[in-house]
């Protein structure tokens, strides 16, 4: 028995050694970091934690851009956090997994994707200077190097545009690759003639020319807004992989929710593409898997599962346009919808609770039909928890929350305390904010329409300090009442690890 134990542990061990030698991500620990980071003139370090479900979703990934860039020369390498918790500590790591890039040693936050080929994309962007000088023997596997790739054609490097370029490039090294080329057979070649600037992608036509005549004068702003609306898609599929793509572009995006299996599904959505086309840098066009996503598609304030189904959406002021559901949802229907929309002719969909029939709480629960209403009210000052109900951290502070409340209960005609499930009321246009995380908590002083962020911490007596200093109303409460008001016993605040949308695990307190 003792040697069967003996040799099913040395099995496991000759596994683990076998799949470290296998890797091609080097291990990292306090000993050998600075050894193999400082001396690196560039290196990607995943900061990580076993148990993390990001990082093991990650992991396969990583090895293969490992081995894919290993050609390259450009190491990737890990620190188990667990393991080597002083070293993470020291590098600021605060959720995992967290990715660094480090040049001699001074690191970066890695801000590219996280499937193999965009991580391998992204390093070999790192790797490459701002604009890369392209000779005739590297033009043809330049343009293809990247999804988006710049070229600038010029007889020689000072001639304008080539200074805006470049400084385009300095600042966006990172969303796209840039390339000049001052070799006239080369661009003959590519049938433009200097200066042109071209921009060539992996998808939709392959390539797009910017307008000849203004070639010459063209400012960073308008470079800048060219590539964004040259970098995404006529019509594509839209995932947690590319939905950042969408919601940097700062255009309205305008969903197509389909069942992926439904017979003839490409057929449809191929007809969007000319309403798409007429739209484009203006409204950018996707279609999304509605079974995968029927909770996004609650968030866009679709009633029904029913597919297919279609709304716009305005990501900056989180607003949503859906389509009738209870009409045919055709083309030449959606065009004159979009049509509307386009020209300021219907409102946004405001997702609402029913106004409650009582408000017996001291915590006023505060609905989107409400909102108006309630929190600019000039004659009160009004203190709000924007919450979900999944929330952690929001279930912690509800008994002090509802602590704060009962303080200001003799005085609610002049401070309202009050709650809104974010979850199941849109914030209305006229609030000057877009709720992103939870629980956000805002003050507006009575007699104006100005809010305030609370950023203190979550404590009793923290809240009721930014009560006090912020409230423009007296609030005289009773001695007697403050004092019951502390004496209520708060539940204890913990650390809790929690995991967003980006993959990333936060720990907070």
């Amino acid at each position: 028995m003792r040697l069967s134990l003996s040799f099913t542990v040395l099995l496991a061990s000759l596994t683990r050694v076998l799949a470290a030698a296998e890797s091609d991500v080097l291990d990292l620990t306090a000993t050998n970091f600075e050894s193999v980071v400082n001396p690196a003139d560039l290196i990607l370090v995943e900061f990580f934690a076993p148990w993390c479900g990001h990082c093991k979703n990650l992991a396969p990934q990583y090895e293969e851009a490992a081995t894919t860039l290993k050609a390259k020369n450009i190491p990737l390498a890990k620190v188990d956090c667990v393991d080597q918790s002083e070293l993470c500590q020291t590098h600021g790591v605060s959720g995992y997994p967290t990715l660094k890039v480090f040049r001699k040693g001074t690191p970066t936050d890695y801000q590219g994707p996280r499937k193999a080929d965009g991580i391998v994309s992204y390093m070999v962007k790192q790797s490459l200077p701002a604009v890369t000088n392209v000779k005739a023997a590297d033009h043809a596997e330049f343009i293809k190097a990247d999804r988006v790739v710049a070229v600038l054609y010029v007889n020689e490097e000072e001639e304008p545009p080539a200074p805006n370029f470049v400084k385009t490039a300095e600042k966006h090294r990172d969303d796209y690759l840039f390339g000049m080329v001052t070799d006239a057979e080369v661009a003959k070649a590519a049938g433009v003639t200097p200066p042109a600037l071209v921009v060539y992608k992996k998808f939709d036509d392959g390539r797009v020319d910017y307008p000849s005549a203004t070639v010459s004068s063209v400012t960073d702003a308008k470079l800048v807004s060219w590539l964004k609306e040259n970098s995404v898609p006529l019509l594509d599929e839209v995932s947690g992989e590319n939905y950042s793509l969408y919601a940097e572009s700062g255009l309205p995006l305008a969903y197509v929710f389909v069942d992926p299996s439904a017979e003839g599904k490409d057929a449809f959505v191929e007809t969007f593409k000319p309403l798409a086309k007429s739209y484009k840098g203006k409204i950018n066009f996707v279609w999304i898997d509605a079974i995968k996503f029927g909770e996004h598609a609650k968030m866009m304030n679709l009633q029904e599962a029913k597919w297919p189904s279609f709304v716009i959406q305005d990501i900056e002021k989180q607003l949503k346009w859906p389509f009738d559901q209870s009409k045919e949802l055709t083309i030449e229907e959606v065009a004159h919808f979009v049509k509307a929309y386009s020209e300021g002719r219907i409102a946004p969909s405001l997702k609402s609770q029913p106004i409650p029939e009582t408000q017996d709480e001291p915590v006023f629960t505060l609905v989107t039909k409400e909102f108006d209403q309630v929190v600019f009210d000039e004659s009160k000052d009004v203190f709000v928890e924007f919450y979900a109900p999944w929330c952690g951290h929001c279930k912690r502070l509800k008994p002090t929350w509802d602590q704060l409340g009962e303080k200001y209960a003799a005085v609610k005609d002049k401070l309202v305390i009050a709650k809104m499930d974010a979850t199941e009321n849109d914030i209305p246009p006229s609030a000057p904010f877009r709720v992103a995380g939870f629980p956000t908590l805002k003050f507006k002083p009575a007699g104006g329409r100005e809010f305030i962020d609370y950023e203190g911490d979550r404590s009793f007596e923290s809240l009721v300090e930014f009560v006090e200093k912020n409230a423009k109303n007296s609030l005289n409460v009773p001695a007697q009442d403050t004092a019951a008001a502390a004496s209520t016993p708060v539940a204890a605040e913990t650390p809790v690890a929690t995991q967003d949308t980006q993959g990333q695990t936060h720990v907070e307190l």
